[in-house]
């Protein structure tokens, strides 16, 4: 049950006729306007044994013309102080107060959510003429208390709890990231000592712990715990971002296989972007890694950083050639219907941004394709064909549109899911100056196809004579 506090009193206009100091209004609370935001629905509290802990929470004012009087309520007095309790906020300013947790003598029952504990901010508008005694209050927010931090991450590694320290983790996304390098060995030697020590360890480490290589050899790969897992030498050097390691395996070749999948379906390089190592991930599409492939479920990782809100991994793969459109998932979702379902505007964006480059080149509108181009949208985005910006242009002839695309680095020897460059393109687009303009900036005139075809073979099944004449006379003396 919630405490009572006394309400604020404010003194009386003494020009006001008929007032009552402590009157209460029967104004219904529905019907009462929101007067203030919080930092944070749920309060975290980093949570140590013995020890007074605090969290601070932000209440910013929603009116533009009063000030706002406020006071909070806390269902386990016993337990928080809050300072302070009460106070007012001017016109669309914000202030702060503490919630302070006792010194406790043992283990929070339940965390990281509370179940027990919570507080009301409880609100009223002041007016700023004749701001006579509050009289009635209601409250506006509501809020909960989440335990969280090291101290019980630690406990709950050394209880084995897997479902607890799953819970942590992802309630506190940086709590591993934001772990000393002595802390993060240290609870990895807790974690490998317990009898489900490949279950802990392989949470933490898909988690995101790091750990120093002399503590941790990649030899270890042989452990039952990876392979339990299903994890290569290469998905074990992934999840501790080691670039250098990632790099020198690629190298070894017959040592590991860039798209080898664990029990999940995870690729190195889905693992490494669903992490957010970037180094990585392009490191593994570097060497010829497939950026689509998909995890058992039908994720790839692209829909899995959409789903996560990562923008930044998300341009990465779409420079890499990650197909937005390909469906990945059981709701037959593809990267962007997701981001627009979870409302990841930037990331809408982005990957709006690159069909309006296709869309662009497919009209030859080269004002909005620079325009687009000049505020950094990808010439690497692909439809489900695999066509690029340049493949599309090139078979229709825009060849001012191609010229701009290679000036902002579009790939000459890019190629379709049919291996088709945009040379062959331009070829099959009947488009003798487009042909000039790309062999003229480098192109390969004897690039393959899947089906081993060159453009000059090309321009001769079509029957291009003008295209056939160019190529041949073009052709690089052997």
């Amino acid at each position: 049950m919630l405490t009572a506090d006394t309400p604020i009193l404010i003194p009386d206009d003494p020009t006001r006729n008929g007032s009552k100091p402590n009157s209460r209004a029967s104004i219904p609370p529905s019907i009462m306007e929101k007067l203030v935001e919080v930092s944070d629905q749920v309060v975290p509290i980093d949570f140590v044994l013995g020890t007074k802990c605090r969290a601070t929470v932000r209440l910013r004012s929603l009116s533009a013309t009063a000030s706002i009087a406020f006071k909070v309520q806390t269902s386990s007095p016993h337990k928080f102080l809050v300072n302070p309790p009460t106070g007012l906020i001017p016109p669309l300013t914000q202030t702060t107060f503490q919630i302070i947790l006792k010194p406790q003598p043992q283990i929070p029952s339940s965390f990281p959510r509370s179940t027990d504990d919570r507080f009301l901010i409880r609100t009223v508008r002041v007016g700023s003429a004749h701001p006579g005694t509050i009289t009635s209050w209601t409250y506006d927010v509501k809020l909960k208390v989440a335990f969280v931090g090291p101290f019980l991450l630690r406990h709950a590694v050394n209880s084995g709890d897997c479902d607890a320290v799953r819970s942590m983790i992802k309630f506190q996304r940086m709590l591993l990231a934001e772990l000393s390098t002595r802390e993060a060995e240290s609870l990895y030697r807790v974690a490998n000592r317990l009898d489900n020590s490949g279950d802990m360890v392989s949470l933490l480490l898909g988690a995101g712990l790091k750990v120093e290589s002399a503590t941790r050899s990649l030899e270890e790969v042989e452990d039952s715990r990876w392979g339990e897992k299903g994890w290569s030498e290469l998905h074990v050097a992934v999840a501790f971002d080691r670039t250098d390691e990632v790099s020198r395996l690629i190298k070894m070749g017959e040592h590991c296989t860039l798209d080898c999948k664990d029990r999940e379906g995870r690729t190195a390089l889905y693992l490494a972007a669903s992490k957010g190592y970037e180094r990585c991930v392009r490191v593994l599409a570097g060497a010829g890694a497939n950026v689509d492939a998909k995890r058992n479920d039908g994720c790839t990782a692209l829909s899995r950083a959409a789903a996560k809100g990562n923008s930044r991994m998300v341009k990465v793969l779409i420079d890499l050639g990650a197909d937005p459109s390909i469906v990945a998932d059981d709701r037959h979702r593809s990267a962007i219907d997701i981001a627009r379902d979870e409302g990841y505007n930037e990331i809408v964006e982005i990957l709006e941004r690159g069909e309006d480059v296709l869309n662009a080149a497919r009209r030859g509108d080269l004002v909005h394709l620079e325009s687009l181009l000049e505020r950094d949208a990808s010439v690497d985005f692909r439809d489900q064909y695999g066509l690029t910006a340049i493949h599309i242009a090139a078979i229709k002839g825009h060849k001012d549109v191609v010229m701009l695309l290679v000036e902002f680095g579009s790939d000459l020897e890019c190629t379709d899911v049919e291996g088709r460059t945009p040379l062959h393109m331009a070829v099959v687009g009947g488009s003798k100056d487009t042909v000039e303009v790309l062999i003229n900036r480098g192109a390969n005139l004897n690039a393959k196809c899947n089906r081993g075809a060159i453009p000059l073979q090309v321009a001769q099944t079509m029957g291009y004579e003008l295209i056939t004449q160019f190529l041949l006379l073009n052709q690089p003396i052997s």
